[in-house]
């Protein structure tokens, strides 16, 4: 049966690759870019792909909170259920790392917009969906004050505390909704794989994306994923594995939610 699967950052890399995956295995993909142009290409080239997969666009900056509830008013408003929602989008390198509601850009797409994203579309997701969270090898003990865009940080010390603070929700929510809600995991779809985002960062080709975006198909439909919420995946080692130790404590992910909550319950005051 055809599933409705959300993607974002869709329009390049392993997001792009991983939609072209699934459209070609006959599912409705709803793309997400901040370029419309690009977005516009995405969709042209994948509509063009045999079978009976489906295709829809949706233009949102997820560095803009306002733009993440958008995005959220408008998967509602289109469709009565998802099936699944991948949140890759990801920031490494930035001239400007502030963004316009005073956060870190790093921390803002790579952790508080898909927490604000899942949470707003808990409803269409209901307790048969996935929520596949795009983490990384690299995690790092997070910062509350960096987090809340008060403290400037390195780009690479901004991105490995974004993942590990994007997989210490993972597991919170997970665990906190149980059976009342999606299976969430963090996967770590592969160290230096050949995105746009590691070229630009590192200046190296990289390895094959096919190699995240398989993965990535995997969590989303494959029955063995399917009672592995609350788990990292970790597909340098090709298993479930121990994320860093700090997400596997209550009380430093408690406590990394409360500034996430608080700092989405400033954004709308």
């Amino acid at each position: 049966m055809q599933k409705i699967i959300l993607v974002t950052g869709s329009t390049d890399g392993i997001g792009l690759e991983t939609a072209r995956m699934l459209v070609s295995m006959g599912q409705h993909v709803l793309l997400h870019g901040r370029n419309p142009s690009k977005l516009k290409e995405a969709e042209t080239s994948l509509s063009a792909l045999p079978g009976d997969g489906h295709v829809d666009r949706y233009v949102a900056d997820l560095s803009r909170i306002a733009d993440v509830e958008a995005l959220a008013k408008a998967v509602r408003e289109q469709h009565a259920k998802l099936d699944v929602l991948i949140n890759n989008a990801g920031v490494y390198t930035a001239s400007d790392p502030l963004t316009q509601d005073g956060l870190d850009v790093r921390f803002a797409v790579n952790t508080i917009a898909p927490y604000l994203l899942t949470q707003r579309l808990l409803p269409l997701l209901g307790t048969s969906g996935r929520v596949i969270n795009l983490s990384s090898a690299a995690q790092s003990p997070v910062d509350p004050k960096a987090l809340a865009g008060q403290v400037r940080l390195s780009d690479g010390a901004a991105y490995a505390q974004s993942k590990l603070a994007l997989t210490m929700w993972s597991r919170t929510m997970a665990r906190s909704l149980k059976e009342r809600g999606p299976t969430i995991i963090a996967v770590n779809p592969g160290s230096m794989l050949g995105s746009k985002m590691v070229k630009d960062a590192f200046g190296v080709e990289g390895g094959d994306i096919r190699i995240g975006a398989d993965i990535l198909t995997r969590a989303a439909l494959s029955d063995e994923f399917a009672t592995a919420s609350g788990l990292y995946f970790d597909n340098d080692s090709g298993q479930f594995a121990s994320p860093h130790l700090d997400a596997l404590d209550s009380r430093k992910s408690q406590d990394i939610v409360r500034v996430i909550e608080t700092l989405l319950a400033q954004q709308s005051a």
